[in-house]
């Protein structure tokens, strides 16, 4: 199912995907740099249908978006002074935070590596959608592994066919850099992947 979001259609079509990821769907929805796909963070059966998807290899880890910092409480064990501080200043946007993650997590989202991947995306249907559900969601990039990620919903159409249960079409992404990954779970900032926010800026 694919609708092209407007003004007028955004909220009830925001409603619609989220009914979806209730009930174990897969979304495909535009974030500030790529299209990105969804699945509720405590699915186990749409995790796996979605590595499945992607032919993603079970050691990469699936990042999440989460529409506000209340939610960290769902995934995270714990959030120091400097993931605060970095979540001040580049929430919401397109910096990743690796944190420790909370206990019985599913390792689709772990890879059994003991931290869980989070932010809250920039202005965006992602960010109308994470909000609006009041739950993580996966925010792995819209394209099999290996492959260029989606700027278009045509491009996620392209890849998946009728394998995804709904693509929110919000026309074109800015592209670009995909957001910047920074492990914060010690004392220090550790950058594991370079993206929209450089390096420079992170020092704090």
């Amino acid at each position: 199912m694919l609708i092209k979001i407007n003004d007028k259609n955004l909220s009830d079509v925001i409603e619609r995907a989220v009914e979806i990821l209730n009930n174990g769907g897969i979304v495909a929805y535009p974030t500030e740099t790529f299209y990105g796909l969804g699945v509720k963070f405590d699915n186990e059966a749409s995790l796996r249908k979605l590595y499945e998807l992607k032919k993603r290899p079970e050691e990469k880890p699936m990042p999440l978006i989460i529409g506000s910092r209340a939610s960290l409480s769902m995934i995270a064990a714990s959030v120091n002074e400097i993931a605060e501080s970095l979540m001040d200043k580049f929430w919401p946007g397109p910096l990743t935070l690796l944190l420790e993650a909370k206990k019985g997590l599913s390792p689709y989202l772990t890879a059994d590596t003991g931290r869980i991947a989070v932010r809250i995306p920039g202005e965006s249907a992602a960010l109308y959608l994470v909000r609006e559900a009041g739950f993580p969601i996966t925010a792995t990039s819209a394209n099999p592994s290996g492959m260029p990620p989606a700027e278009d919903a045509d491009a996620v159409i392209r890849y998946f066919g009728e394998k995804i249960d709904m693509v929110i079409d919000g026309g074109r992404t800015a592209g670009g850099l995909p957001s910047t990954i920074a492990d914060v779970t010690e004392k220090k900032i550790k950058i594991v992947r370079e993206g929209a926010i450089p390096r420079h800026l992170l020092e704090i």
